[in-house]
């Protein structure tokens, strides 16, 4: 069975209450919690021995998912290295949300992921599948709505992505490459945009997926 390291710096929930409401147990655990019905799954967070990525776990983890925002700085270089060493030998990596300006995604990219235009308005986000048949979105409609969400807009600056899976619109107007996935080594990188920390997207009740 496929195991799953669920990372989250998991400051937001520590120091905001409105993030505390939506995710009391933290991002990763809401993850987590669904991830399990199919994969073994563990969790780390930032403020771990070696924020949670010691060699153990990342020996013992074939794909691991990040979520980071607010404290991408704090992540010590030595870690992103050796994280990148371990996508480079074959460990899966999924930068989510607000991680396209995480340490490790830069790196593994070359360019300034940072670099998009954003707004927190309450978006209406569509999600279009635009590879269909591929093994990310089986079983997945044509589209997802999410009610509320953060809008991230084009251009995103990101390598020309390997393939590109998912296109989102917001009811602002704007379009951005919301599911795009890269070969790094012998290692595979699916970046995945939905996911601002004051909505509650990573509980898939209550969205139409």
């Amino acid at each position: 069975m496929i195991k799953v390291t669920v990372w989250n710096e998991n400051r937001h929930e520590q120091i905001n209450p409105k993030v505390q409401e939506v995710y009391p147990e933290g991002i990763h655990t809401a993850i987590a919690s669904f991830l399990e019905e199919e994969f073994i799954v563990r969790t780390a967070t930032l403020d771990e021995p070696e924020h949670g990525l010691t060699d153990e776990v990342l020996d013992d983890t074939d794909v691991l998912i990040w979520w980071g925002h607010m404290a991408h700085d704090e992540v010590e270089d030595r870690i992103v290295e050796k994280v990148k060493e371990r996508v480079l030998d074959g460990m899966g990596f999924v930068p989510l949300h607000s991680a396209h300006n995480s340490k490790i995604f830069k790196v593994l990219m070359g360019t300034r992921t940072g670099k998009l235009k954003w707004r927190e308005s309450d978006d209406t986000e569509r999600l279009w599948v635009v590879e269909a048949g591929h093994p990310i979105v089986e079983g997945i409609p044509e589209v997802i709505e999410l009610e509320k969400e953060e809008m991230y807009g084009e251009r995103f600056d990101i390598p020309q992505p390997e393939e590109l899976i998912f296109i989102s619109w917001f009811s602002g107007g704007e379009v951005f490459r919301s599911g795009c996935t890269y070969k790094r080594g012998k290692g595979k990188v699916f970046y995945f945009r939905p996911g601002h920390e004051t909505y509650p997207t990573y509980y898939p009740e209550n969205n139409h997926w």
